[in-house]
């Protein structure tokens, strides 16, 4: 395993550079919004932005390092079926432009949970926020700290030397320059995290000897299982669960979430904040290709000899940065640029967690009751910015101490965006929707999500439903072992198991959140409906109306210029007629005069 240990000078000054410029660019928007005094500048960026760097930024929020490092195993381990949630990136842009967006916009929120008041009650607010804040903080410090223990144990980065840096880092630059040093900082991740992956993909693919043979490689090992059909909700990933559960993920994500919903109220108009959108879904396929087909670039390196079953890294998440000092440690530099990669995913996530943390509770916890100036509040927001950066890092602290839960609070943490998604979505959706059904439905779903991942965690799916493809060894030059096909399931106890354990705790992890938003509905619209719901008077622009569809919007527009048209037709239509028969007049009087 020595070329897992080699980390050279040039990848150490690489990295750096990448920590110095993104450091560089927060101290850049300090001194240049020195005028920006509110906490409007401080939180959205002056409701400024422009569509491009908006549309980055989104991206970059929520691709981590766990993109870089942890796609490519997933197809290494379960095959490319895993591309497959690029349709439901479409239907999450469709969705949240349409419905979720033009409310939010429309409003001028600093807080998504602003929302909640208005349509609800403060109680609802406040418990969406503490479930937003415990969430993000316990999301954020496993993000630090995940990627940091995978590099550490094969590249010999020091562990706490990077969770540290990367954490620092971020509080920086949050603290410093606000949303728009986040946004900016964004943008130049996203090209270093596309970059880190191209070096994989184009070295894998001069030394396997052309695409063609990676895609060999991968269709003679399974991997190319891209069309499974099948209903089974039990299955860990078929077309379905991808499609319809990755679209409630992502929209929980990119229609909801104070971190995203940020970003489009930083746009200086509605066009804009829709354009980021769309924009952000080519970066979004562009980055999930490229992660994609490096786990097949890593099938088709390791197809013979699976440096895991081989015991030459301790975990799966290891496999990118092992393959990377591998096949890349010949280049100077190279190494440390996929690892600026994975740590700009991690950058990228992590400051705008802060941001979108410090703007939740000075727009919910701060405001509605203290009275502080502006000023004060744009100081506030730099010192709470402050608080959440070390309190993420100490997050990370306490992530290192979980042992095999750390998957399991990943999970736990992610149940939270189901429930919150189905919450807004009776809001905006359903007149009739009062506080008792939004706090029942909340309540209900949030439980019912819990119980079925929690369960999930104690009887891990069977490997008929989690069905992980072979991992082979007999190409491997090691003594000691024997050649066999790698079961990753081999773990699983074989005791009894209660009935629920494989027909409602093997539940794909994907329809997790589909499970707490449907579950939320539909309980919210029973009590409301029960408690006099269909009597309540919503305040004007708190709901979708038709007006805020695009397509109704294009009608109208259509509309009017096909009447605009036609008008235009029957007008000259109409005076060429009443001209032709003047001019037939005239020739008849002019006749009869000649006659006479």
């Amino acid at each position: 395993m020595s070329s897992a240990t080699s980390f050279s000078v040039w990848d150490y000054v690489v990295f750096s550079l990448m920590l110095v410029i993104s450091a560089g660019i927060g101290v850049y928007y300090a001194f240049a919004g020195r005028g920006q005094s509110s906490s409007a500048d401080f939180l959205v960026g002056g409701r400024s932005m422009t569509a491009v760097p908006v549309a980055l930024s989104l991206t970059a929020s929520f691709m981590s390092a766990i993109t870089v490092l942890g796609t490519p195993v997933e197809v290494y381990q379960h095959g490319a079926i895993f591309i497959l949630i690029c349709f439901s990136y479409v239907l999450m842009v469709a969705v949240s432009s349409e419905i979720f967006l033009p409310i939010f916009y429309r409003l001028g929120i600093t807080s998504t949970y602003e929302y909640l008041e208005m349509r609800y009650n403060k109680v609802i607010r406040l418990f969406g926020t503490v479930l937003f804040i415990i969430q993000t903080v316990l999301y954020t410090g496993l993000v630090i700290y995940a990627p940091a223990l995978a590099l550490n144990q094969v590249t010999g980065i020091d562990l706490w030397g990077a969770v540290i840096s990367t954490g620092v880092v971020c509080t920086l630059y949050c603290t410093l320059g606000g949303l728009k040093a986040v946004v900016w900082t964004d943008v130049f991740q996203v090209g270093i995290m596309l970059a880190g992956l191209l070096a994989v993909i184009v070295q894998s693919v001069l030394l396997q000897g052309g695409i063609s043979t990676i895609i060999s490689d991968s269709t003679q090992g399974g991997r190319l299982n891209l069309w499974d059909f099948d209903p089974n909700p039990l299955r860990r990933h078929t077309f379905w669960s991808i499609t319809v559960g990755g679209t409630f993920l992502w929209t929980s994500v990119y229609g909801i979430n104070q971190a995203q919903v940020q970003r489009y109220i930083s746009c200086k108009s509605l066009f804009h904040a829709k354009m980021a959108l769309y924009i952000n879904l080519v970066s979004l396929w562009a980055i999930s290709i490229c992660s994609v087909f490096c786990g097949l670039c890593l099938y088709s390196v390791y197809k013979n000899c699976d440096p895991w079953t081989a015991r030459k890294v301790s975990a799966l998440d290891q496999l990118m940065p092992y393959l990377v000092l591998d096949i890349l440690s010949e280049y100077p530099g190279v190494p440390g640029l996929f690892v600026a990669a994975a740590y700009s995913g991690t950058l990228s996530t992590v400051s705008s967690s802060v941001n979108a943390l410090a703007a939740v509770t000075i727009a919910d916890l701060i405001r509605p009751y203290f009275s502080l100036s502006e000023r004060q509040l744009s100081w506030s927001s730099k010192g709470i910015s402050l608080f959440y950066g070390a309190v993420c890092i100490g997050m990370a602290g306490v992530a290192s101490l979980m042992g095999g839960m750390l998957q399991a609070a990943i999970s736990i943490a992610g149940v939270a965006g189901g429930p919150l998604l189905g919450l807004f979505s009776l809001g905006i959706l359903f007149p009739c929707a009062n506080a008792k059904g939004g706090l029942a439905g909340l309540v209900s779903g949030l439980a019912l999500s819990l119980w079925v991942c929690i369960g999930a965690q104690i009887y891990p799916p069977l490997p008929e439903n989690s069905r992980p493809l072979a991992l082979m060894t007999h190409g491997c030059n090691f003594s000691g072992g024997t050649n066999w096909t790698a079961n990753i399931d081999d773990f699983i106890l074989k005791e009894q198991r209660p009935f629920l354990a494989d027909n409602w705790y093997s539940l794909s992890y994907l329809y997790f959140g589909p499970l707490g938003t449907v579950t939320v509905i539909t309980v919210g619209f029973i009590v409301s409906i029960l408690s006099g719901g269909r009597q309540m008077k919503v305040q004007s622009g708190l709901t979708l109306s038709k007006e805020d569809l695009t397509f109704y919007k294009a009608y109208n527009v259509l509309k009017a210029k096909v009447s605009i048209f036609f008008n235009y037709h029957w007008t000259t239509f109409h005076m060429k007629r009443t001209d032709q028969k003047r001019k037939l007049t005239e020739k008849l009087c002019l006749h009869f005069c000649t006659i006479l």
